[in-house]
C-alpha cells in the first residue's frame, strides 16, 4: 500500500494494487486527532491501514468511523479488519449497506464490451475467496451530515451502484466521489465511473457532482485532483452530456 500526503495535517490517500482510500484528520492545536476513512481496499488492508494511522502519530483507537462509498469489495473488502482493529463505526448508504453485511448479494454491474477485459484485469488483482463481512452497519441516506470536518455532507449518487454515496466536505472544498467519477489511466481525463449497474443514473449523479463547488477531488480509482476541480468536474459532464445526445 502506498501513503500519499495530499493537504498536510489533514488527508492522506492509501493506494492499494486495485483502488484507494483516504484519511481524513480532525483534530490538532491541542484537540484530541479524530480520524475518518473514506472505504477501506480490499480484503487484507486492515493492517497496513492501522500502520498508516500510527505512522502518523495518532493511535488505532482515534479511527471513528469508516464511511463507504459503496459495496464493491475493493472499497468494503477491509472494511471488518479496520473495524475489528480500530473500534471504528462503519457507515454505508441504506441501499448498499445490506450487501456490505452480507445480508444479500450484491447485483452485478451491466458491462459494456469493451469493460469485460479491463474487468478481468481488475478481479484478478483482488485477493481470492470471500472475506469477512462488518457485523453492524449504520445506514445513511441523502442529506445526512456526518461530525466529520466541521459537517461532511452524504450525497446519494446512484449508478454505479444503487446505493453509491460521495460524502462532500464544504469547509474544505473536498469531495470523496466514490466509483461515480473516476480518471482515465490512459491520458488523466475526468471521466463518469465504469462498472456500473445504471449507466443513465450514474451520467445524472455526476452532473449533480459537478454542480458542487468543488477544489480537490478524490476518487475511488486514478489521481485525485487537488486545485479547481469543480472545472475538471463540470468538463466530464459537459462531455458525457455531448455524448449521450448524439
Amino acid at each position: 500500500m502506498d501513503v500519499v500526503e495530499l493537504l498536510p495535517g489533514r488527508l492522506l490517500m492509501l493506494r492499494f494494487p486495485v483502488g484507494q482510500a483516504y484519511l481524513w484528520r480532525d483534530g490538532g492545536g491541542g484537540r484530541p486527532d479524530e480520524l475518518t476513512l473514506v472505504d477501506a481496499g480490499p480484503a487484507g488492508s486492515g493492517a497496513p491501514i492501522v500502520e498508516a494511522v500510527t505512522a502518523l502519530g495518532a493511535r488505532p483507537a482515534d479511527v471513528r468511523r469508516v464511511v463507504l462509498t459503496h459495496f464493491h469489495e475493493d472499497h468494503a473488502g477491509g472494511a471488518a479488519e479496520v473495524a475489528a482493529l480500530t473500534g471504528a463505526e462503519v457507515l454505508a448508504h441504506r441501499l448498499d449497506a445490506p450487501h456490505v453485511r452480507d445480508d444479500a448479494p450484491g447485483p452485478p454491474p451491466a458491462l459494456e464490451d469493451w469493460e469485460l477485459p479491463l474487468r478481468r484485469r481488475a478481479l484478478s488483482l483482488l485477493p481470492p475467496g470471500d472475506y469477512e463481512r462488518p457485523a453492524s452497519v449504520t445506514e445513511l441516506s441523502d442529506g445526512d451530515v456526518l461530525d466529520v470536518a466541521g459537517g461532511a455532507q452524504v450525497l446519494h449518487v446512484p449508478g454505479h451502484t444503487r446505493g453509491s454515496i460521495a460524502l462532500r466536505l464544504p469547509r474544505y472544498g473536498v469531495l470523496f466521489t466514490g466509483d461515480t467519477v473516476a480518471v482515465s489511466p490512459a491520458d488523466g481525463t475526468v471521466i463518469p465511473g465504469v462498472f456500473n449497474l445504471d449507466r443513465h443514473r450514474l451520467l445524472a449523479s455526476c452532473r449533480r457532482l459537478a454542480a458542487l463547488d468543488t477544489e480537490t477531488a478524490c476518487f475511488g480509482h486514478g489521481d485525485p485532483v487537488l486545485a479547481d476541480a469543480s472545472r475538471r468536474l463540470r468538463a466530464m459532464a459537459d462531455a458525457a452530456q455531448r455524448e449521450t445526445d448524439r
